[in-house]
């Protein structure tokens, strides 16, 4: 070996750890990064879905027949 390859290969063994603990690191924060991605496109494919879904269903509308009611009040009113 050179004695530049050398040097090189002492000082890279002397920050092994360093170099080591900052692969690590980025390992972590790329899975973090990634899994947030994942987790944000998951929630927004439902919101969507739910949306859609909500806006597809048939409005439910109710009737009432208030004839008694109102024949009742015209009965208080006279």
């Amino acid at each position: 070996m050179s004695q530049a390859k050398v040097e090189q290969y002492k000082k890279d063994k002397a920050n092994r750890k360093k170099i080591v603990a900052r692969e690590r690191m980025q390992r972590r924060l790329a899975a973090i990064a990634g899994w947030a991605v994942l987790a944000v496109l998951v929630v927004w494919a439902g919101a969507s879905g739910y949306r859609i879904y909500e806006n597809n269903r048939p409005e439910q509308t109710y009737t009432i027949d208030t004839s008694a009611v109102d024949n009742y009040i015209d009965t208080l009113e006279e």
